[in-house]
């Protein structure tokens, strides 16, 4: 039935990589590292509770895009919260420098699946078409990440929600992909550790979905949401597709 797959879309954190450490500690150092970069600017604001506020700010934004998918962008929101506070003529450079100097952090404490480039090799000596499909506050952050990785000469694409305008699994990021490729969605399968995001968004399609549940988490989990096959690995993921082509 599935014998006619010709790409993979792939989530990227989480299922090509993973974080080191915890995220909170991590995120902590990156509010600092943006208030150290605005209040060296002279900036009129109170440096002392600045990270709080930049975190409060953004927690904000989290709860925000999980409830209506509409990814506003880190950049958006660090210059609305200067405008707030007082601050409307803030240059954009200086607000990309202040989100690079969070990233500083962030991107440090992700690290690439050890299968991740043999599973991507072994699945371009067959012919797959390959994408990435990130949720993502900064569509530069991914970039970065990417090219870090040395993952660019496998994909065909980087697709970001903060590029889209929507978080998976709203139908835009993986209609795009369609295009990008040409293909209709039961061509198409998304590789992903999102039971929501990924399998249900790409559901909704017609993609076939495999869910990857080396990193996922649980809780919460909807009983009904079932997806097409799962691995643990990613080396696991040639020999499925095989047997697809297979059947």
């Amino acid at each position: 039935m599935r014998s006619s797959l010709r790409a993979v879309l792939f989530d990227l954190g989480g299922t090509l990589m993973y974080p080191l450490q915890p995220w909170g500690p991590i995120f902590q150092r990156g509010y600092q590292a943006i208030a150290d970069v605005l209040c060296a600017q002279g900036l009129p604001l109170d440096c002392k509770e600045l990270p709080q506020v930049i975190q409060s700010q953004i927690n904000s934004y989290f709860v925000r895009r999980r409830q209506d998918l509409i990814e506003t962008t880190y950049l958006v929101i660090l210059h609305q919260l200067l405008v707030e506070k007082g601050c409307s003529h803030v240059e954009l450079s200086l607000l990309r420098r202040a989100l690079d100097a969070f990233f500083v952090h962030t991107q440090a404490n992700w690290a690439l699946e050890e299968d991740a480039l043999p599973t991507l090799e072994a699945l371009k000596a067959e012919g797959y078409r390959l994408g990435i499909a990130s949720n993502a506050g900064d569509h530069q952050d991914v970039l970065q990440l990417v090219r870090r990785f040395g993952l660019e000469p496998w994909f065909d694409f980087v697709l970001t929600s903060a590029a889209c305008r929507y978080r998976k699994p709203h139908p835009h990021i993986f209609e795009l992909a369609l295009q990008r490729w040409n293909l209709p969605a039961h061509q198409a399968a998304m590789v992903g550790d999102s039971l929501e995001a990924d399998i249900r968004g790409a559901q909704r399609l017609g993609f076939f979905t495999i869910w990857i549940d080396r990193r996922a988490h649980t809780d919460n989990i909807d009983p009904t949401l079932r997806p097409h096959a799962e691995i643990h690995t990613l080396a696991e993921l040639p020999a499925l597709l095989a047997r697809l082509q297979e059947s």
